[in-house]
């Protein structure tokens, strides 16, 4: 199987990916099913040592996504095995490092909403592909060995699914990942909300960074993070609950 894979089939699928396919549509039971295998892929440890690192390299593309936004210039990521991450980007204007500064915790939330709704839409294998590309490009601004084996290993599965999943089990992949990140997202949420009632490890909170920066106490970041997650999540719930037969 995998020596017949060429590039000229790899951008072959690419393209078919951005191409509309048929709606998920689904029993209620397929759909609890597929949310409890979510749930099982983002909340046990054994399955969330290994999905989180996915997480928290959507959580620094957020970051990185956010400052490209306003102009600032990315010099590097930095992703680790114990899920923290780090993102640099340079510019001028507190403005910018600001909003940089919020999109890591609410990213996962966001495209994990994203994703439920395109494969809820028919658009499955665009998430796909858009999202194999953007781990591609994400490569460039890596900038430590595990980050690199992290980004490395999150991008060839994406390229895989690419090749080898068919557009009739495209959507309930992508909604399993989609739930995954949003449910992947609130776990984070909590464990940086209880950095901040513990008093330790301030540092590590993007919420604390924000509010020394700005001058705007961390609890209106952590709101501000969890008004959008949540949002998230229910637009995830409404976007499933058109797919009910």
């Amino acid at each position: 199987m995998f020596e017949q894979i060429s590039v000229d089939s790899w951008w072959q699928a690419l393209l078919v990916g951005f191409s509309r396919g048929p709606s998920l549509h689904a029993e209620a039971l397929t759909l609890v099913l597929i949310v409890a295998a979510a749930i099982a892929l983002s909340v046990p440890w054994a399955t969330w040592r290994w999905f989180g690192l996915y997480v928290t390299f959507v959580h620094e593309l957020g970051h990185a996504l956010a400052a490209l936004m306003t102009g600032r210039v990315v010099r590097g990521i930095r992703l680790n095995l114990n899920h923290s991450g780090e993102t640099v980007s340079m510019g001028r204007g507190r403005g910018g490092a600001a909003w940089s500064g919020f999109w890591g915790y609410p990213a996962p939330a966001v495209a994990g909403a994203a994703m439920v709704w395109a494969a809820c839409s028919g658009w499955a294998g665009a998430a796909l592909s858009l999202g194999a590309l953007l781990l591609l490009v994400a490569l460039l601004f890596i900038r430590n060995l595990v980050g690199i084996l992290i980004a490395v290993g999150c991008a060839v599965m994406a390229q895989l699914l690419v090749l080898f999943t068919g557009r009739d089990v495209a959507a309930y992949i992508v909604v399993s990942l989609g739930i995954a990140l949003v449910v992947g997202a609130v776990k984070d949420w909590f464990k940086v909300t209880a950095v901040h009632t513990r008093r330790r490890r301030l540092d590590s909170s993007d919420a604390y960074i924000l509010a020394r920066a700005t001058g705007v106490p961390s609890a209106i970041w952590l709101t501000g993070f969890a008004v959008v997650i949540g949002g998230s999540g229910y637009w995830s719930l409404h976007s499933l609950g058109g797919a009910v037969l």
